[in-house]
């Protein structure tokens, strides 16, 4: 399967294309005014009226169609000079507009044109993009492809494109993105701990990172909880660790890679079982996110930590109030055997703490808790450094990759305690499980690193334009730009 060169619906191809006319409600009037009387019958006829995301197919006289109008949210010219080309976006709700626009869309090449002439292009860009998602079953992507002719650029296109000039960095993260959709989808027998180290080594080996692989006796000297709580499957768990970049901050990137989950002995219910496939949607965000920022060779020291395991049941599955070690040396008792995933990010934060980064990132599908708190579509972000969390929360509200921060609050910390030496790992409590997790997790990262948690559903339970139903990134391209900025000013 090749996860890394997929089709984004963005060309460099300068061929003949049709045209998409972007302009807002109070641009209308004008710009009809220059267009054919054909047009203008054509559009009155179809009672088309200006409104924000209002999309009308514009065809020739022989009903063959030309090109398309589409009514984008006001434009303002205040942003324009702040600095960050893709974040001073106008509206946020363009990036959807066109994604919902690109499925209407006949194939061909597609070509923008405003009438303003002020166009910030890459929401635009991006929202085609994410609109081109398509899941297969794995199987269709083993079957060999028919070879593209080559000698005739001019060949019909079976899809809608759009002609992006100048879009490699934001093909670089809808690649990201795609990756990270695909890897969640996957079924777990598709995706088992062996083959998530495959595709890891594989993308490593893309950029000539270079990677290590703990497994077997290794790991359980180098992480053993991410052994104990991998130990009872068919698979065996392992510590994915790769390295690239020799320039700029030390960025370390940390995904939740728990390949099914079945809660262990504190077995989940069937209905709660049927799509923990996703569970291993944190490891899916930090490969994505490692892909986007290889690809567009941001300066950064970038090191990817994916512990890996399944959790499952056998007779040598973890036991409530078993105490187990852990990397740090800090024993912990376990709670419940279906908070497995902190156990396993415990060992990689404080590996990830001996380099002294200078931002740490994890993602994970960690706790129903903070689904219960924010829903299936906001991310919960913890963070320890209020100028990291506030800056984070920004960049999400500009480019609508939605975060919400909640509280790392202190005096919950008591809850972890326990009546030997060890560590809860789920608290005494039933109340404020994300905060618990959360604090759980500080345990062995610290108080003093530049560190963001995010609590992620990873899985969109319904399709919106852009949006499919299935696994998805989110909070991706948020840590991505962020990410960008620290290597901008370093």
């Amino acid at each position: 399967m090749n996860f890394f060169e997929v089709e984004t619906g963005l060309t460099n191809d300068d061929i003949e294309n049709r045209v998409l006319y972007v302009i807002n409600s109070s641009e209308f009037k004008k710009w009809v005014e220059t267009k054919s009387s054909f047009w203008k019958s054509w559009i009155n006829e179809n009672e088309f009226k200006p409104e924000t995301g209002n999309f009308l197919l514009l065809p020739n006289k022989t009903g063959i169609v030309e090109a398309a109008l589409l009514i984008i949210a006001e434009q303002t010219s205040s942003n324009l000079n702040n600095g960050d080309k893709f974040l001073d976006v106008y509206n946020w709700e363009n990036i959807w507009q066109i994604a919902n626009v690109a499925k209407k869309c006949p194939s061909g090449v597609w070509k923008l044109e405003s009438y303003n002439k002020i166009l910030q292009k890459d929401q635009f860009y991006l929202g085609w993009g994410l609109a081109q998602y398509k899941y297969d079953f794995p199987e269709s992507k083993y079957k060999a492809q028919p070879k593209q002719n080559k000698s005739n650029k001019k060949e019909k296109c079976k899809l809608a494109k759009l002609y992006a000039p100048g879009s490699e960095n934001i093909t670089a993260l809808i690649r990201g993105i795609y990756l990270c959709r695909d890897l969640i989808n996957l079924p777990a027998n598709f995706l088992n701990t062996t083959q998530l180290a495959d595709i890891s080594s594989r993308l490593a080996n893309k950029f000539s990172a270079q990677y290590t692989l703990y497994s077997g006796k290794d790991l359980k000297k180098h992480a053993p909880a991410i052994y104990i709580v991998g130990n009872a499957a068919e698979t065996p768990p392992c510590l994915i660790d790769f390295n690239w970049g020799t320039n700029g901050p030390k960025i370390t990137i940390i995904g939740k890679g728990i390949t099914f989950d079945t809660g262990g002995l504190d077995l989940k219910p069937s209905k709660a079982m049927e799509i923990m496939k996703k569970d291993m949607g944190g490891a899916a965000h930090a490969l994505g996110l490692a892909s986007a920022i290889m690809e567009t060779n941001l300066r950064v020291k970038l090191r990817v930590l994916i512990p890996a395991a399944e959790n499952s049941v056998s007779e040598k599955s973890m036991r409530p109030l078993d105490i187990i070690e852990t990397a740090s040396g800090m024993p912990v008792e376990i709670g419940n055997t279906d908070a497995e995933g902190r156990l396993v990010l415990a060992d990689a934060l404080f590996h990830a703490k001996q380099e002294n980064p200078d931002f740490v990132i994890d993602f994970s599908t960690l706790t129903g808790a903070a689904r219960v708190a924010l829903g299936t579509e906001c991310p919960a972000l913890f963070c320890n450094k209020t100028k990291t969390a506030k800056k984070l929360v920004s960049i999400s509200e500009k480019i609508d990759d939605p975060l919400w921060q909640m509280p790392l609050f202190a005096p919950y910390e008591r809850f972890l305690k326990t009546e030997t030496s060890a560590l809860s790992s789920t608290g005494q409590s039933g109340y404020g499980g994300a905060i618990t997790a959360a604090l759980f997790l500080q345990k062995f990262i610290g108080k003093e690193l530049n560190w963001a948690h995010i609590d992620v559903m990873a899985w969109n339970l319904n399709s919106r334009p852009g949006r499919p139903k299935g696994g998805e990134a989110m909070g991706l391209r948020t840590v991505y730009h962020y990410i960008a900025e620290l290597a901008k000013n370093y």
